[in-house]
């Protein structure tokens, strides 16, 4: 079998995709932590947040990601978005660089990604069982006041003190201290 015949079989489109998004998800991860500009930083966690929805898609969690796209994107970064527009104007001169606290910084992350690749590869994988594919509005009413209760109220307190949050923000002002 030839790369294109296989390119072009499920698997790997499967492949391909799931390679996708994981770029997107480690591109959008490091604006969020090396871009200068603040609004970009949180562009790029939007990113990184919408890759990690694609990656709960792709172990058959449609739930989750659409939980994760809702509630992280939708409201915890709007209500940072908020919170930079009430803050002081951008125009300011940036932060110098610091290399030790970048060199720190490339530490921990590689730290971090090798623990993860250990962490893969000492943990031996089962496949999870299939689950339904009907995710109708009443299938999952019925999952949100079931097997998922703590889990959706777990996300409304999380969504309460992100609203509160904007509000004790928005409630000084731009300047006010």
């Amino acid at each position: 079998m030839n790369l294109l015949s296989w390119l072009i079989s499920p698997p790997g489109v499967a492949t391909v995709a799931f390679i996708l998004v994981v770029v997107v998800t480690i591109l959008g991860a490091l604006i969020a932590v090396s871009a200068r500009n603040i609004f970009h930083n949180v562009l790029g966690l939007v990113l990184a947040l919408i890759g990690v929805a694609g990656l709960f898609l792709f172990l058959n969690s449609p739930f989750v990601a659409m939980m994760q796209i809702l509630i992280y994107v939708g409201a915890v970064c709007i209500a940072i978005c908020f919170a930079i527009m009430l803050s002081e104007p951008m125009y300011l001169p940036k932060p110098p660089r610091s290399s030790f606290k970048t060199l720190g910084a490339v530490i921990g992350a590689g730290t971090v990604f090798a623990f993860l690749v250990l962490l893969t590869k000492k943990t031996t994988w089962t496949p999870a069982p299939e689950r339904s594919t009907d995710w109708s509005v009443t299938t999952m009413g019925h999952y949100l006041l079931t097997e998922y209760v703590l889990i959706f109220e777990v996300i409304s307190l999380l969504l309460l003190v992100a609203m509160l949050g904007a509000i004790v923000i928005a409630r000084g002002g731009r300047g006010a201290s």
